[in-house]
């Protein structure tokens, strides 16, 4: 949630310097310069990439009002999760997990875990690998190639989304200066007009330059930005999953396995070996 903090700290700080210089904020607003670096940029946008990046991108905004993607519980949740699974596998074996991969969403042993089973991208890619574990594949090299594919294009498509907003970010200060000469030309068509109302016409038009700079350095770039760091925290969680199923592939005891799973998690949101101890213990009991 820092994102409307920060988008009030940017705007408060670059209105406030702005006023306490002796600037009128009415001198600011100009719909039509507005108009010009939106719809422009909007344009360029669309034309610069496929309908399913458009849409990705777009759907991604909403993450800037979640903040982190994953907390510390949720790899907790993750983590008891897949020992669960791993113990179930261990001791009943991996036709008993038949009915919970099949429907995740109706299974006690995922709802039992809500934030990872709120993750549909998480909890899909998860089943579809322990169902190839139960048609009977055991060689964790070829499985593990397999996976690394699949993660590398899932994380491709985020940082191409990202990469998209970026780009439009960039052509934001010199779509502004495409409306500042717009409005330096119509300033030159009223040239024989009195001192203020030039000065009036010539300040609208740098208001192009001002907006289109504001809103890459301070708006859309910062946004892509976030995007990208998203896209990261998405691909360690998957990761995660990831070393925990080879893990158990390579015959490692349930905890073994979680814990190799632990270790890859970053340090701002791994849990520690005893909170992981505490949680599974919690879970099995």
């Amino acid at each position: 949630m820092l994102f409307p903090i920060g988008m009030l700290v940017v705007i408060g700080s670059v209105l406030g310097g702005y006023v306490m210089h002796g600037g009128h904020l009415v001198v600011l607003w100009q719909p039509t310069e507005f108009i010009v670096i939106f719809g422009a940029g909007i344009g360029s946008f669309i034309i610069g990439n496929p309908s399913h990046v458009s849409k990705g991108a777009l759907s991604r905004f909403k993450t800037l009002f979640k903040g982190k993607p994953y907390t510390t519980q949720s790899y907790l949740d993750l983590l008891c999760f897949m020992f669960t699974v791993f113990k179930i596998m261990k001791t009943k074996g991996m036709l008993e997990l038949e009915s919970h991969i099949e429907n995740p969403h109706e299974s006690d042993m995922f709802n039992k875990f809500p934030s990872f089973a709120a993750d549909h991208h998480a909890v899909e890619f998860f089943c579809d690998y322990i169902r190839i574990l139960t048609m009977g594949v055991d060689d964790f090299y070829q499985m593990e190639d397999l996976m690394d594919k699949e993660l590398e294009t899932h994380h491709h498509e985020g940082v191409t989304q990202a990469t998209a907003m970026n780009t439009m970010a960039e052509a934001f200060p010199a779509l502004g200066i495409v409306a500042a000469v717009q409005g330096v030309i119509i300033t030159m068509g009223s040239i024989t007009e009195p001192p203020e109302v030039l000065g009036h016409l010539i300040g609208g038009a740098l208001v192009g330059t001002f907006l289109g700079v504001l809103l890459c350095y301070g708006i859309f770039g910062p946004i892509a930005s976030f995007m990208n760091k998203f896209v990261d925290a998405e691909s360690k969680y998957y990761e995660v999953i990831k070393i925990g199923i080879i893990s158990h592939m390579k015959g490692n005891a349930p905890m073994i396995s979680v814990e190799f799973a632990r270790k890859v998690i970053t340090s701002d949101v791994r849990p520690s070996f005893k909170e992981l101890e505490e949680a599974t213990a919690a879970a099995t009991a």
